[in-house]
């Protein structure tokens, strides 16, 4: 592999990229997590597949040329978007937004798929990841991303941390609760859309909670939790891109069991260190 990945252009590009996705994936789902809307991944990633559906329809039907990575961010934007407007439609049952997104961009997804003549290798890829779909363009656009993600975080990390842990309070506290909160799900949106080319648009909410989940096991404070969610988020990654070369297989499902596989390792260790310390099974 290390022969070909200095030989091959686009085995630079999906590795590089997967390691950004690694970073940035994690990085969000922390705070998806501990607010409690790891549901939100599922419901954009599914809006972003009806993105792709119809940029692969577009193209397909009337050779405009529409890239579907793109329409998928588009799409998955919009979602977010929307998901905020329901929100304060509903706003005694702002869980409804999740689930009504999330129905929607199914049925749009299954139109669009039906539109452009069914399933074919190109939509297999956005639906499972491919180490050989991104190209240079799709890698400086994914750049740009985790680079606005990174510097978003790091200039708003004590609001984002406030609103996660208390909402009330950052109101009270003069955070503008709203706009933080509008800017942290599009922010959500551009993560899923940046992941797809390699995770797959149906697997890349596993890559946000996972690790976070891994971490949560492990860690004794919030930052401490934010860097093992990334570093098992980048291990997840390695792990599956280098297994689903070698196999060649769609690296969206070796990059998701490896995650798992890091998840059960953490859970075995945190109850070994219960039992060392003399606490039975379950008292945790």
């Amino acid at each position: 592999m290390f022969t070909d990945f200095l030989e091959y252009d686009f085995l630079r590009h999906t590795f590089y990229t997967g390691l950004l996705i690694g970073i940035i994936a994690p990085l969000l789902g922390t705070f998806i997590v501990v607010r409690r809307l790891s549901l939100i991944a599922d419901a954009l990633s599914h809006v972003t597949l009806a993105g792709i559906a119809f940029g692969l329809f577009v193209d397909k039907k009337f050779a405009i040329g529409v890239a579907p990575l793109y329409s998928g961010m588009g799409f998955s934007v919009l979602g977010s978007i929307f998901i905020e407007k329901l929100r304060a439609v509903y706003n005694a049952y702002q869980e409804l937004a999740i689930p009504i997104i999330l129905s929607g961009g199914v049925g749009l997804s299954v139109i669009f798929i039906a539109l452009a003549d069914g399933f074919n290798t190109d939509l297999f890829n956005y639906l499972f990841g491919s180490v050989s779909a991104v190209s240079k363009k799709d890698f400086y656009v994914i750049l740009g991303i985790s680079i606005l993600i990174i510097a978003v975080i790091w200039l708003f990390y004590k609001e984002l941390v406030t609103l996660s842990f208390d909402e009330e309070h950052a109101v009270v506290s003069g955070i503008h609760a709203k706009r933080i909160h509008f800017l942290f799900i599009v922010l959500t949106a551009l993560v899923i859309a940046a992941s797809i080319r390699v995770v797959g648009v149906l697997l890349v909410s596993a890559l946000m909670t996972l690790p976070v989940a891994s971490a949560m096991r492990l860690a004794k404070g919030f930052r401490q939790m934010m860097l093992f969610s990334v570093l098992f988020g980048e291990s997840a990654v390695i792990i599956g891109l280098i297994t689903g070369y070698y196999f060649s297989i769609p690296p969206g499902g070796t990059i998701v069991l490896a995650s798992i596989a890091i998840l059960l390792a953490a859970i075995g260790k945190k109850r070994l260190s219960y039992n060392s310390g003399g606490i039975p099974h379950g008292a945790e």
